[in-house]
């Protein structure tokens, strides 16, 4: 099978959708040969933007729909309306996320309130997806699904890294859970890499610093560096792996 149509065949659902890594991801899986990729995002109207730009290439289907993954009703309507668009998925990427500086704080001063609004996109906001729409992976006979992490939740201790470190153990329960559905559970851990939020909230000199303190490859990160992966993962190239996380990070940290 060739790259081109390694997903043919395929509808992917991917969180957070409207912007950096799930754009990116979302675009990429049409050239490889997704028939349908669905982009949910709470922000509609940036959903809708990049279906639309999906749509006018005219060499896949995609499907904007509003989600909230840290409500349970958001994520159950979105999941219905994807469901009678496709009539399943086989792919989900969990990639909606709240990060960066607003929750690198130390544990005690992120106010209780920022605590709950982190946890109930990054965490249960996983469990949410898999809830309502597992049985849309099921319909297909199984699928996988990729929860993005970060490396933060190997050397971090703020609110935010706890939260990825979270997403690793849910990964590991989430894989035993549906293995008996046929439905394969890993996760992908981001270093730094050059999004657009990124760029913009982290001064250049700091970027650079980290890199050449830290990285063993010596640049900073693209977001097309971890499509190689995500595809890995969700290609029949990685069906005898599930509940494993794999670090795309310029080689920090290190790890035995």
């Amino acid at each position: 099978m060739s790259a081109e149509s390694r997903f043919a065949g395929k509808t992917v659902c991917i969180t957070g959708a409207a912007q950096g890594f799930g754009e990116t991801f979302a675009h990429r899986f049409i050239d490889e040969g997704a028939d349908g990729v669905v982009i949910a995002d709470i922000n509609a109207d940036g959903a809708r933007r990049v279906a639309a730009e999906i749509n006018d290439r005219g060499t896949g289907e995609a499907f904007a729909v509003t989600c909230d993954v840290g409500d349970e009703t958001s994520v159950q309507q979105a999941a219905q309306l994807v469901d009678e668009r496709f009539g399943g998925i086989d792919i989900l990427v969990n990639n909606a996320g709240k990060h960066l500086m607003e929750y690198n704080v130390p544990l005690t001063v992120l106010p209780r309130t920022k605590w709950r609004s982190l946890f109930d996109v990054n965490v249960i906001g996983i469990v949410n997806c898999a809830e309502f729409f597992g049985p849309l992976l099921r319909a297909r006979g199984g699928g996988v699904i990729v929860n993005i992490s970060s490396i933060a939740g190997y050397r971090g201790s703020t609110p935010y890294a706890i939260s990825k470190l979270a997403v690793r153990g849910l990964t590991v329960g989430l894989a035993e859970e549906l293995a008996a559905d046929g439905i394969r559970v890993c996760s992908l851990t981001p270093g730094l890499m050059a999004s657009p939020q990124a760029l913009q909230e982290l001064p250049a000199g700091l970027i650079d610093e980290f890199i050449n303190s830290n990285q063993l490859i010596k640049r900073q990160g693209e977001m097309n560096d971890l499509v190689g992966a995500l595809f890995f993962f969700c290609s029949d190239e990685a069906k005898f792996i599930t509940g494993d996380t794999l670090m795309v990070s310029g080689g920090y940290p290190l790890q035995i």
